[in-house]
């Protein structure tokens, strides 16, 4: 008896003392850091985030913005904009995506492997003034489509979720509804790990898992900048700038470590602190969770415990990242609402053509790509209030257009609001307001 008592009180004192505390994610628009890193290191990697990129810099030939903040600004850097990009393709004669055939300079030249269109262009130029490179949509690419730039503010907290919390629920969603709400957990390449795969969750089809990846992604494809994990141009034509673009400095990093960097140390974003507080915006938080929307927009979400590595072993969470429980209002996994697009995942865009031609990928991951396209990343809500445009093309401009365009999944949700008395519909759009 009393060796079980004593087996008891040191299982129970080892659960206590081996249990992690969790604690709350700092929030706020005040460009501090989360406590990943001071805030003299990420006011400095703020300033890269912000930097505007000439041709000098290697700017395109191809690109949509000239610095990170261009696109992601309201109401800090880091914050979302109206700014928005554009997508094209056509399906085969199996029905199946294919990513578009875009002729530029006069058809000297076909751009493949990838949806992307991009709105600027280095040239005609004084140098190459007979050269035409921007990218014009072929009336062959008939799924055409508009994506707003997201928030990354607080998406160092997003990647320290484990592949496992986003698994569990997405099948816990799934038990629940019965079937009618089924998340879509999706495996994607971690670039900086060839051949390692891991949850996606970052972009409107949880294209990346990992912020480097993101940040690598981002600086090719939307402003033009070749780095380590993307060293190859869109095109080469106007090209005069030495690559990769983008080089170390005195600390040994490259821009794509400081955007990595700025981004895992960013605040989540704060909640109206008057409204929240208000009775009819609590009010409408249980209405919220109510007629369903929390099935989606999960209200809270906790990171794996500090000392975890991820990223195929080349990040390890610390202890401002660890154990931390923020309150996206968001899932981060795939769903069809009724609105998706029908555009898929470019692999050699998004992963490199040295990922695109990895045999493993090519075999097991990526053709599971396809069955995203009619699915968007559930969109975080945390900072709505701060989006004059809504939904992942920014056509709703209310959060009544925006939850009546939910369909599929969330039909039966849609149905439960429309239900709600005009009081009760009132509360939770101010409910909203106040996230």
């Amino acid at each position: 008896m009393k060796l079980l008592t004593g087996i008891s009180l040191f299982l129970s004192f080892g659960l206590l003392s081996f249990a992690p505390p969790v604690s709350e994610a700092p929030t706020g628009f005040d460009n501090k850091s989360n406590g990943f890193v001071d805030d003299a290191t990420h006011s400095t990697d703020q300033n890269t985030f912000e930097e505007v990129e000439h041709l000098s810099d290697g700017l395109g030939p191809l690109y949509n913005a000239q610095s990170c903040r261009e696109c992601h600004q309201n109401p800090t850097s880091g914050g979302s904009s109206q700014v928005s990009e554009l997508r094209v393709g056509h399906k085969d004669a199996h029905g199946m995506f294919q990513n578009p055939e875009v002729p530029i300079n006069h058809g000297a030249e076909i751009i493949k492997g990838r949806s992307l269109i991009n709105d600027r262009a280095i040239c005609p130029s004084g140098a190459f003034p007979s050269t035409e490179i921007q990218e014009h949509v072929p009336n062959t690419e008939n799924i055409r489509t508009f994506r707003v730039s997201l928030n990354v503010l607080g998406d160092g907290f997003v990647e320290a979720l484990s592949d496992q919390t986003l698994l569990d629920l997405a099948k816990d969603q799934c038990k629940k509804s019965h079937g009618k709400i089924c998340g879509q957990p999706l495996y994607v390449p971690i670039v900086e790990a060839p051949g390692k795969t891991a949850v996606g969750r970052f972009g409107w089809k949880d294209q990346h898992a990992s912020l480097l990846s993101f940040s690598a992604d981002a600086y090719l494809n939307e402003m033009g900048i070749t780095n380590r994990l993307q060293p190859d141009e869109v095109t080469n034509i106007c090209n005069t700038a030495a690559e990769p673009n983008d080089k170390t400095d005195a600390d040994g990093l490259a821009d794509i470590d400081h955007f990595a960097r700025f981004m895992r140390a960013s605040e989540a974003p704060a909640r109206d602190v008057t409204l929240s507080q208000t009775p009819e915006a609590k009010n409408g938080e249980t209405l919220f969770d109510k007629v369903g929307c929390a099935t989606c927009h999960v209200t809270t979400l906790t990171t794996a415990a500090a000392g975890t590595a991820i990223n195929g072993g080349n990040f390890t969470i610390p202890a401002a990242l660890g154990d931390k429980t923020f309150h996206p209002y968001g899932d981060f996994l795939m769903h069809d609402v009724g609105t998706g697009d029908g555009i898929v995942q470019a692999v050699p865009e998004h992963y490199g053509r040295r990922i695109a031609e990895h045999p493993d990928l090519k075999k097991s991951t990526f053709p599971k790509f396809q069955s995203t396209a009619n699915k968007i990343r559930t969109a975080p809500l945390w900072g709505a209030r701060l989006h004059s445009r809504l939904m992942h093309d920014g056509a709703s401009t209310t959060f009544t257009d925006a939850i009546r365009r939910h369909r599929g999944e969330a039909s039966h949700v849609t149905e439960e609001f429309e239900r709600l008395t005009p009081g009760e519909k009132k509360a939770l759009l101010t409910f909203l307001l106040s996230l």
